[in-house]
């Protein structure tokens, strides 16, 4: 086998830059790299890389995005996955948590009250981290449960207060591989997606 000789993180240049406006907060559509095969499971092994089995007992994704690579990783993991809803959509008793995402408006998270037994160790995983009001939600509602949260994985984990306050208390990975990138960005100017072109 040939070794790969592309920087680390190349896919990261395949997402596709915002072309509709301020009327969508999202800087980048992360889900263009997932449409290459080769991106999405280098993605996927890159944000796994640094758990070992025995780490994780169940992976546990964010509505919706967090869906995509959550799902793909439990079955990379070859673990159970949880779906952590937005409020509102489980047929079932649940546990929910108010909080504030990175466009500053009130959201409201659930998960079943049955989740998890006490002491389970959940992987958590959403595609990006900007303020980190949902990601603190989400980890709120695990150790409501008395879940232990194993790590954090995303795309990306912006170095914002709340991407901080993360970073320094749990295990978190990313597919951000420098300093340069990394602080493109947390600017929100990630030079390799300018080259981007729709097919």
């Amino acid at each position: 086998m040939a070794e790969d000789k592309r920087e680390p993180g190349w896919y990261l240049a395949l997402m596709a830059p915002n072309s509709k406006g301020s009327e969508f907060l999202q800087w980048l559509d992360t889900t263009a790299m997932y449409r290459n095969a080769e991106a999405f499971h280098q993605c996927v092994a890159d944000l796994t890389k640094d758990f070992q089995p025995d780490e994780v007992d169940l992976v546990a994704g964010i509505d919706a995005t967090g869906f995509i690579l959550g799902g793909a990783i439990a079955c990379h993991l070859k673990k159970g996955f949880l779906a952590i809803r937005k409020y509102g959509n489980l047929c079932v008793e649940v546990d929910d948590v108010r909080f504030k995402d990175y466009s500053k408006k009130e959201k409201r998270l659930e998960i079943r009250k049955d989740a998890f037994k006490p002491g389970t160790k959940v992987l958590i995983v959403d595609q990006w981290i900007e303020t980190g009001g949902t990601m603190a939600a989400a980890v709120e509602l695990v150790e409501r449960q008395q879940g232990i949260v194993a790590g954090i994985a995303c795309v990306c984990i912006e170095e914002s207060e709340g991407g901080k306050r993360l970073m320094e208390k749990y295990k978190c990975v990313s597919c951000v591989a420098s300093r340069e990138i990394q602080d493109q960005v947390n600017a929100h100017n990630l030079e390799s997606c300018k080259a981007y072109k729709p097919l």
